[in-house]
């Protein structure tokens, strides 16, 4: 009868500490909420959203370690229900630094708008925090488990034998791991030194795309026909491509056509300018019209132009092409590109 009502006490005992705990956790968040209504910010809302859930079960298990001193209980289940108690919070503590990433990355987001026009700063920054966040998460996972692991003797005498044992398969483990762990190291290298960010435009392959996800292993690029091309991160640091983005997203454009010598080269500056002034694709830094090439048949005109990013820069030469090319056929046809032949009769 007395065990009996040790255990209903100890029970009795958990059971007020949980709802004690909900209740604090219940309180503490219902403060924010009032006190934070006329000036709440984003970082609060992300706050709430992210620590709320972990919260209820850190201060439940926080109080239960406070009165396990008090409890009257067998032995035995005394050092289980500790075990049980503390590898709950140690997971619901990795729980809460992993959603504490998750709220940094979205005030973060608040902070740096993606969608600006020049958002070079953003796209460090989101690039950055995106690639330390899948290491902290990893590292904090591994550390997680190993605590909850060590808490038992039996795992633990194990892991102090493998320790023990560890000389050649850590050897053997780390040759097998090389290209692992450097594929790691270069995305910890991709995080700092940032060759490439998020949403940068680049040529990879041969392919024209933008940086739409960068992993520790991994970057994807979203290819301008909605393909994916996924490339080991390691490309980024071994191999040459090209970032039209790395500094500006302001780019030049190009536009050649080939016409007739009897083309008026000062008429057709004169209307590339001026379609250019009509064009809301321009952004008015520069612009400029040469002869670069002369052949046997035709000469070359390079038509240079300058304009915010890569998307605005394509539509913009197509516009100019089709344009100069309506205006020389309306006007010059006799400039167009044309075969001479000399015909002499016997």
């Amino acid at each position: 009868m007395k065990e009996l009502f040790q255990y209903w006490q100890g029970f009795a005992l958990i059971g007020g500490a949980a709802v004690a705990g909900l209740i604090a956790q219940y309180l503490i968040f219902k403060i924010i909420d009032l006190t934070s209504r006329e000036t709440r910010t984003v970082l609060d809302d992300a706050l709430v959203k992210h620590c709320r859930a972990p919260s209820r079960l850190i201060l439940p298990l926080l109080l239960l370690h406070f009165v396990f001193p008090i409890f009257d209980l067998p032995a035995g289940v005394l050092i289980f229900m500790k075990r049980l108690f503390g590898s709950l919070l140690i997971a619901s503590l990795a729980w809460l630094i992993i959603n504490l990433t998750h709220m940094l990355e979205a005030a973060l987001l608040e902070r740096f708008k993606m969608d600006a026009r020049d958002n070079l700063r953003a796209r460090k920054i989101l690039t950055q925090i995106q690639i330390l966040k899948k290491a902290v998460i990893a590292v904090v996972a591994v550390l997680a488990v190993a605590a909850v692991l060590m808490t038992f003797d039996r795992v633990r005498h194990l892991g102090a034998s493998i320790l023990a044992s560890a000389g050649i398969a850590g050897i053997i483990i780390g040759l097998a791991a090389q290209r692992s762990i450097g594929t790691m190291l270069a995305g910890l290298q991709i995080a700092l030194t940032q060759p490439i960010r998020l949403d940068d435009v680049v040529i990879v392959e041969n392919e024209w795309g933008r940086i739409e996800e960068i992993t520790l292993t991994y970057v994807v690029v979203r290819i301008w026909d909605l393909r994916r091309l996924v490339v080991p991160i390691t490309y980024f640091i071994e191999k040459p491509f090209q970032n039209w983005t790395r500094v500006t997203a302001d780019i030049l454009g190009t536009v050649f056509l080939y016409v007739d010598y009897s083309a008026p080269v000062d008429a057709i500056r004169g209307k590339f300018h001026q379609i250019l002034k009509d064009s809301k694709l321009w952004d008015g830094k520069l612009w400029g019209l040469q002869v670069t090439n002369a052949t046997e048949k035709t000469i070359e005109l390079r038509a240079l132009m300058s304009a915010p990013d890569a998307s605005a820069a394509w539509d913009l030469r197509c516009e100019v092409r089709e344009k100069l090319i309506d205006y020389i056929k309306q006007n010059y046809p006799e400039s167009l590109s044309r075969h001479r032949a000399e015909i002499q009769h016997p």
